[in-house]
This record gives structure tokens, C-alpha cells and sequence, in this order.
């Protein structure tokens, strides 16, 4: 009982010390709004940000836009996310798909998402699976070079393991290279869905009339900042709570993993 009371108070603390620079920021914001050391019209006052934030909350707007940008983000990352972690895993384990796709791979990963986008929406014009294409583009190659890594950073010893205990391949991939890859498997699931998060914003200030960035973008035409803000923040949260929840994932299903957690 004493052990989970001081699990608690560490993080409650851990919480306390993480928006420490968040409220100094808002405090210091509000502070030079107030004196009119700002513009209040470019950088409105944190008030206004949060009043606006609760018209939108309460006429339904925020939340039904929300859901939409968050259905393109998930179904892009699942698209592009699952068939970068098979493309990984089979050039991570085949030296001849490495040398046939990973050239290519390497230089399509390089392109950034304003310069195929016009073609996207070219080629699939201005609906959704533009949209969810683009989405997916961004979050196939986080995954894509981590599941890559992962497989190749496995301990050469392992596998003389294996074979004194006569896996089978499939167990050798299943009980000794996957659970190996786990930690870079993370990473790439946490870039990827960062990425997504970035995808949706360029695809839906592209061209859309529904999301959080259509409404960024809206708002922009009509210079209302403080909405420009409200979807800026409502991005920020929503990424940073995906952020939180594959992390805590991590922690959970990689236990036996003895790492260094930092110094105080």
C-alpha cells in the first residue's frame, strides 16, 4: 500500500514538474497581453483562446471536426504504418530485398509532403483518399526504417541461442527477433503517428472542408487568430495524449528491459 502511495506521489510530481514550463509560458503570455506589450490581434490572450475554445467546444464545431481529423489520421497511420512495419520487417531479414527496395525507399522517404501533395490530389483529386494517402505516405517510413533497424540490431549470439535450441524459423522470428525489435518497433510507431498528425494538417489545409485544419485554414482567411490557436493547441494535446498512450504501452510490454532512465 505504501509502495503504491509512493508510486503515485512520484507521479503526481513527475505531472507538476512537466507543466511547470507550460504555465510560466502562459502566465508570462498573459502578463504581456495585458500591459500591451503584444499585439493582441496576431497573439491573442490566453482568455480569449480559452473562451473561444469553449464556444467552439460547446456548439458542437470542435468536437465533430476533431472526430473527422482524427479518423483520416488513424486510418493513415494503419494504411501506412502496417505496411511500413512489413516492408521493414522483410527488407530487415532479406539482404536481397534490402538491396532491390531499400535504394528506392531511401529516396522516396526524402520527399516532403507540400511537394507530393498538389500530385495526390492530381491524381485523386479533392476527396479522402488524398487525404488518407498522403496521411499514410508520412507514416509508412518512420516504421518502415525502424522495423529495419530493429531486426538488424538483433545480438548475433541470439541466434546461436536458437539454434542450440532448435527453433524453427517462424519461432526464431516470433520468440527471438520480434521481441528483440520491440524497442525500435516503439520509436517507429511513435514517429509514425507524429508524422500522421503532421500529414493530416498538410492534407486538409490542402484542400478540405472539414477537420481541425480546415478550420486553421478557414480561420486564417478571416484572420481569427485566437481559432488558429484553438486548433494549433487541440493538435498539440491530441498528439502529445497518442504521444503518452504508446509510451505507456511501452513501459508495460517492455519490463524485462534494463536501460538507463536518467539521471536527477
Amino acid at each position: 500500500m505504501q509502495i503504491t502511495r509512493n508510486k503515485l506521489a512520484f507521479r503526481a510530481v513527475h505531472v507538476l514538474i512537466g507543466m511547470m514550463v507550460p504555465l510560466a509560458v502562459l502566465v508570462i503570455w498573459q502578463i504581456a497581453s495585458s500591459n500591451g506589450w503584444v499585439n493582441a490581434v496576431l497573439i491573442p490572450p490566453p482568455k480569449d483562446i480559452v473562451d473561444e475554445f469553449g464556444r467552439m467546444l460547446s456548439s458542437g464545431e470542435l468536437l465533430s471536426n476533431l472526430r473527422v481529423s482524427a479518423g483520416r489520421a488513424a486510418l493513415g497511420f494503419l494504411i501506412g504504418g502496417g505496411l511500413g512495419l512489413a516492408a521493414g520487417l522483410w527488407v530487415g531479414f532479406s539482404l536481397k530485398a534490402e538491396r532491390l527496395l531499400d535504394p528506392s525507399l531511401q529516396l522516396l522517404r526524402t520527399l516532403p509532403h507540400l511537394a507530393v501533395a498538389p500530385l495526390f490530389i492530381l491524381w485523386f483529386g479533392f476527396g479522402e483518399t488524398s487525404k488518407i494517402l498522403l496521411i499514410a505516405k508520412g507514416a509508412f517510413f518512420p516504421l518502415y526504417v525502424n522495423a529495419f533497424l530493429g531486426v538488424r540490431s538483433v545480438d548475433r549470439n541470439l541466434f546461436d541461442v536458437a539454434r542450440v535450441l532448435e527453433f524453427t524459423r517462424w519461432q526464431t522470428i516470433t520468440k527471438l527477433i520480434l521481441p528483440a525489435s520491440l524497442p525500435s518497433l516503439f520509436l517507429g510507431i511513435r514517429l509514425s503517428i507524429a508524422v500522421s498528425w503532421l500529414g493530416l494538417v498538410v492534407a486538409e489545409m490542402m484542400g478540405s472542408s472539414s477537420g481541425i485544419g480546415y478550420i486553421i485554414n478557414d480561420a486564417r482567411s478571416f484572420s481569427l487568430t485566437s481559432v488558429i490557436f484553438v486548433g494549433i493547441i487541440v493538435f498539440a494535446v491530441v498528439g502529445k495524449v497518442t504521444d503518452s498512450l504508446v509510451r505507456l504501452a511501452e513501459k508495460r510490454l517492455l519490463r524485462w528491459r534494463d536501460s538507463l532512465g536518467g539521471e536527477g
